[in-house]
């Protein structure tokens, strides 16, 4: 038995490094994904309808996807020359976004890769 301690006594700096080293991977594992998300900020932009028709329905997405998301106004509409500011939190790196807009008679208009890094104010036309 004396045998034992002596030994399990040897390799004990090894082991107290390999259990601060485990530790110190699940941290990292675990902390990365949210400091990627802190490290990427929503974009706000300031769209403007500039054509004759009312928006009723509003959808942004990634161009790398063919699904549109959630309807951006909602229950609300976006008359001829009014306009509305929009924050997208998606915590993409990038800003480039494909529209789709949906008018008061049914018809549908796409604009694709549209940037909308610097919050700029995006006309519908």
């Amino acid at each position: 038995m004396k045998l034992l301690r002596s030994g399990l006594r040897s390799h004990l700096p090894a082991i107290v490094v390999s259990v601060c080293l485990l530790a110190a991977v699940i941290t990292l594992v675990m902390v990365a994904p949210v400091s990627h998300a802190q490290d990427t900020d929503s974009v706000t932009f300031t769209l403007v309808n500039g054509t004759d028709t009312t928006i009723m329905e509003f959808y942004a997405s990634p161009p790398s996807t063919d699904d549109w998301e959630e309807d951006i106004l909602g229950p609300d509409v976006l008359e001829p020359g009014d306009s509305v500011d929009i924050t997208i939190d998606d915590w993409r790196e990038d800003c480039y976004y494909d529209f789709l807009a949906v008018f008061e008679d049914d018809t549908e208009l796409m604009h694709e890769g549209i940037s909308i890094c610097g919050g700029e104010e995006y006309v519908y036309r």
